[in-house]
């Protein structure tokens, strides 16, 4: 079969180096299925990967793309769980931007009866990305007061609304006044501008309650601020560091490498006094384990927290274009990207 991809051609570094061509799909193997392709999410993950800082970009040429939903039109010997016809959305370690992709079933699940293939391919990467840091690492407990960067994003609303499962008092981080309107519609309980005087206004708006959850993707300023501030029993949870991100085509070396050298830096012997722990996890590298995957997608369906919020969508000629307004952080919500023949 004949597919058309969205590939880094000859390596990672340069975003003009993502080609649009077309190629030969395989057969799924005894326990794959093929998926026709109908939606693409887009993630921050892609950029790092495109650009070659994320240290599970493979080597030379490859199809970036993590998140998908689509109708199965093949499968597998040994598949029994989904059938031809059946609409489904899922992960994949690579090779989302396609409009044919083959994928082993664990890493698929049934797209729910009332949502779009759009919705579904804006879900499983931010929805278990919530889910592995609040409920896994993060441990939350009823009642509890939660912080989250990137509130307005795909991550952040559905941390906030899996935190109102738990009946948390939230506060959301963001970047721009222009996405006020969309937090507060979400429900949360309280949003901070992220200026120069963060750590003032984050205990402000705190009062007298403990900061016992932090849901960390800045870095930086903003990543010692909520670090300070964390209660006793703290739990600081990264999952990303928007401060190496830069604009253009290709990185800024020089300002990543600046972040760098000033990175916040903790003593282990001084968390110990202060009983806070800090958390770090890349979703990618819980791939290998198929069945955290399938299990984590089946406790997030049962939390019933709703349709993802898609805040852009684009055709999948037009991939590039939606890729490079991702990258610019004034997108709110989900950015998807729609595939037809």
């Amino acid at each position: 079969m004949r597919r058309a991809v969205y590939k880094i051609i000859p390596k990672a570094g340069n975003m003009d180096r993502l080609k649009f061509i077309e190629e030969e799909l395989n057969q799924p193997g005894e326990e794959e299925v093929t998926v026709k392709v109908e939606a693409i999410g887009l993630n921050f993950a892609d950029i790092f990967a495109i650009f070659g800082l994320y240290s599970a970009t493979p080597k030379g040429s490859f199809i970036p793309g993590l998140e998908y939903a689509g109708v199965v039109i093949a499968r597998g010997k040994k598949v029994s769980q989904f059938k031809e016809g059946d609409k489904v959305m899922g992960v994949t370690r690579f090779g989302g931007y396609s409009n044919y992709l083959n994928i082993d079933h664990h890493y698929i699940t049934s797209l729910p009866e009332d949502w779009s293939f759009e919705e579904g391919a804006a879900f499983p990467i931010q929805g278990i990305t919530a889910y592995y840091a609040l409920i896994e690492l993060g441990a939350l407990k009823n009642n509890q007061s939660v912080l989250i960067h990137s509130a307005a994003g795909g991550v952040g609303i559905l941390a906030n609304r899996i935190a109102k499962k738990f009946n948390a008092y939230t506060i959301g981080s963001i970047g721009s006044s222009s996405k006020i309107d969309v937090m507060k519609s979400e429900g949360y309980d309280d949003h901070i501008i992220r200026t120069d005087n963060f750590r003032e206004e984050l205990r402000n708006k705190l009062g007298d309650r403990p900061l016992n959850i932090v849901l960390e993707c800045i870095g930086g300023q903003i990543f010692r601020d909520g670090f300070r501030l964390l209660a006793p029993e703290g739990r600081m949870i990264v999952y990303g560091s928007a401060s190496y991100a830069t604009p253009g085509k290709r990185p800024n070396y020089l300002k990543i490498l600046r972040q760098y050298w000033k990175r916040p830096k903790l003593d282990p012997t001084r968390m110990i006094e202060w009983n806070k722990s800090v958390m770090g996890f890349n979703l990618i590298h819980l791939y290998d384990n198929k069945d955290y995957f399938s299990n984590y997608l089946t406790r997030l369906t049962e939390l019933d927290i709703g349709k993802p919020f898609i805040g852009g969508t684009y055709e999948f000629k037009d991939l590039i274009k939606a890729v490079r307004y991702f990258q610019t952080g004034k997108t709110i919500g989900k950015v998807v990207v729609k595939v037809s023949d």
